[in-house]
């Protein structure tokens, strides 16, 4: 994003947007903030415009490309025109905080609300980090000193809507990794596990939807507003988010599909099209594809990327262009083994093999599991009739879809009849 690290957000009210093709369609009426239960400032999750005759609608902060005090800029010119409507554990900054009386930390001076700034961090992520606070004076002729504090030096500035178990409760969750938050939400009541899914920003949901049993997914993704859903289902790896509507009724499914942006959905409508238990239904349709005529170096960044899993990472394929699937014509993959192996100005048309047949899309799970137990691989290429890469299936996909269909429910295990200690007390 092309943007300042941080900027204000009283600024911004009334500039205007404007998208790809520079064409005006509203100005930025408010910011909106995702409250979290924990002492970290709330995440920035978009900004409200508002388009002709008054509509306001909602502009995720992921479709921004650049904020400046003139214009805001989006990344497509595909516009949800729903209606905003605020959620859950979401704050409207401009129409919410400013004039807010507060107070400064330490002390207890009072004070209001003129300004508050939003900053992006590292990994691209938006917060509410500083807050310009004017003192209250006593003097009807003297304005008071104005301070640009932390927002954690502010008394007064939210009051988040869970309830104080369930903030206790996030507190203790936010640092687990995603398979052990799944396990511990299944130890919650119903109505208590939806709460703190519905406070979890969508890419964390999205990672731990991916780890709980189809029944609890279902019933999470039931509990939130359609909208939501789909923002969520657009954080999921595709293979992920296929095998969740699969378990929706088709017209229902049709409903999310179209809610979410169309480059998320084509290839999850994609990968619904493949008969279940076949490497076309398991398998991912983003792995990791390049060029021969990329070098080891390249490809070596490459799956270094974070949001990359391991065994997705594990191996490069090498296609002819275009790279998105389905490529062109496959020629063959590299293990990272062999990379780290290899000269990193080398080509990876150089070192590609390509001895071991791919599999079909039609092919059967007990035919994937043998192949690749027999030549020990962590993935195998899925190629199309035309020789083109359509996916790749990872030893994680094999083993998630080779164990009973109960085996994450942990009710269906006999050894989980005890307390996750850390959720002890929770619940007050």
């Amino acid at each position: 994003m092309s943007t300042p690290t941080r900027v204000y957000i009283a600024r911004l009210a009334g500039v205007a947007v404007f998208d790809p093709n520079g064409d005006q369609v509203g100005r930025v009426r408010d910011a909106v903030g995702r409250l979290r239960a924990t002492k970290r400032p709330p995440e920035v999750v978009g900004l409200v415009a508002e388009m002709p005759m008054r509509r306001r609608i909602f502009l995720s902060i992921n479709r921004i490309t650049s904020i400046d005090a003139d214009a805001v800029v989006l990344g497509s010119g595909t516009l949800n025109l729903r209606r905003f409507e605020k959620r859950p554990n979401e704050l409207l900054v401009l129409q919410e905080l400013l004039d807010r009386r507060v107070q400064l930390e330490p002390g207890g001076q009072p004070g209001s609300v003129v300004d508050v700034a939003m900053e992006c961090a590292r990994g691209g992520e938006w917060s509410l980090t500083r807050v310009a606070v004017r003192e209250q004076t006593n003097r009807l002729t003297r304005r008071g000193h104005l301070h640009q504090v932390e927002w954690d030096r502010v008394r007064g500035l939210s009051g988040i809507a869970d309830n104080r178990g369930t903030a206790n409760l996030l507190a203790v969750l936010e640092d687990m990794r995603p398979a052990d938050l799944a396990n511990a939400l299944q130890d919650l009541p119903d109505a208590r596990r939806n709460e703190v899914a519905a406070a979890l920003n969508d890419e964390r949901l999205a990672d731990v939807l991916s780890e709980l049993p189809e029944h609890d997914q279902v019933e999470i993704l039931a509990a939130l507003d359609r909208e939501r859903a789909a923002d969520v289902l657009e954080e999921m790896d595709p293979d992920d988010a296929a095998d969740l509507l699969n378990e929706l009724p088709p017209p229902e499914q049709d409903v999310l599909l179209d809610l979410m942006e169309p480059d998320e959905a084509d290839p999850v409508r994609q990968l619904l099209k493949y008969t279940p238990g076949t490497a076309g239904s398991v398998m991912t349709s983003e792995p990791v594809i390049l060029p021969p005529d990329a070098t080891v170096a390249e490809a070596l960044a490459r799956i270094r990327e974070p949001q990359l899993s391991p065994a997705v990472a594990a191996q490069v394929f090498v296609t002819r262009a275009p790279q998105n699937t389905p490529t062109g014509r496959y020629l063959g993959m590299v293990h990272f083994q062999s990379l780290l192996r290899e000269p990193p100005a080398d080509l990876l048309g150089k070192v590609v093999v390509n001895d071991i047949d791919p599999l079909r899309p039609t092919t059967p799970l007990p035919e994937i599991t043998r192949r690749m137990a027999t030549y020990d691989l962590v993935a195998m290429p899925v190629i199309d009739r035309n020789n083109r890469l359509v996916g790749a299936v990872t030893v994680d996909d094999v083993l998630d879809h080779s164990l009973p269909p109960d085996w994450r429910d942990r009710d269906a295990l006999g050894a989980a009849g005890a307390t996750d200690p850390v959720l002890d007390g929770a619940d007050g």
